[in-house]
């Protein structure tokens, strides 16, 4: 299993520049926050189940951009509708990276069905998505960054991570208001550089 920040940062690092990154509530956020801070990043904060369907709007309306969804599993597991319906609309530029730690973990790291029998991966695959894969054990990431960054979507990558508790890092704004401002300008503004 992968170190969660150290997977994080090396899908992150030297990112495209029309690369716009999408995080879930809990872990994702703060994994990503820990990257650093980018104004392409919209990081989600106390709004579980609704990442996945703002990424999946952002892609069908910025199909140039390449857009990419952190999602744990106890976010995807809330909401598997919308593996459905991202596979149904197909966005060619959309991968969406499961942080599968198999734990609530900002709860009190209770189990989720992944820690069972249910495998994020297969729902995917049921649901349509063109590329699949999952990631068990810990191996160079060319493979999976090249997929991530540049695979026909949409596609799904589980990846396997230590459940683990670590210092919280806090994207750029808590206030809704001023991150989606800084972000939707960040959007606009990449596209005419």
């Amino acid at each position: 299993m992968f170190q969660r920040r150290a997977l994080v940062e090396s899908l992150l690092e030297h990112r495209p520049a029309n690369m716009v990154v999408v995080s879930s509530l809990g872990n994702p956020t703060w994994d990503v926050a820990s990257v650093g801070d980018h104004p392409l990043n919209f990081n989600f904060i106390g709004a579980m189940g609704q990442a996945g369907p703002f990424a999946l709007g952002l892609a069908m309306a910025r199909p140039e951009k390449r857009i990419v969804l952190f999602a744990g599993d106890g976010e995807l597991l809330m909401s598997l509708g919308v593996l459905a319906t991202i596979a149904n609309q197909a966005p060619a530029n959309l991968a969406v990276v499961a942080l599968d730690n198999e734990a609530y973990v900002e709860t009190g790291s209770q189990p989720t069905a992944t820690a069972g029998p249910t495998d994020l991966e297969a729902v995917a695959r049921a649901c349509g998505f063109v590329q699949t894969r999952s990631v068990v054990e810990e191996l160079p990431l060319d493979d999976i960054r090249d997929m991530v960054w540049q695979g026909e979507g949409p596609l799904f990558v589980n990846i396997k991570i230590v459940a683990e508790t670590l210092p919280l890092v806090f994207p750029y704004s808590f206030d809704g208001a001023t991150a989606m401002n800084r972000f939707r300008g960040a959007v606009n503004d990449s596209e005419t550089h």
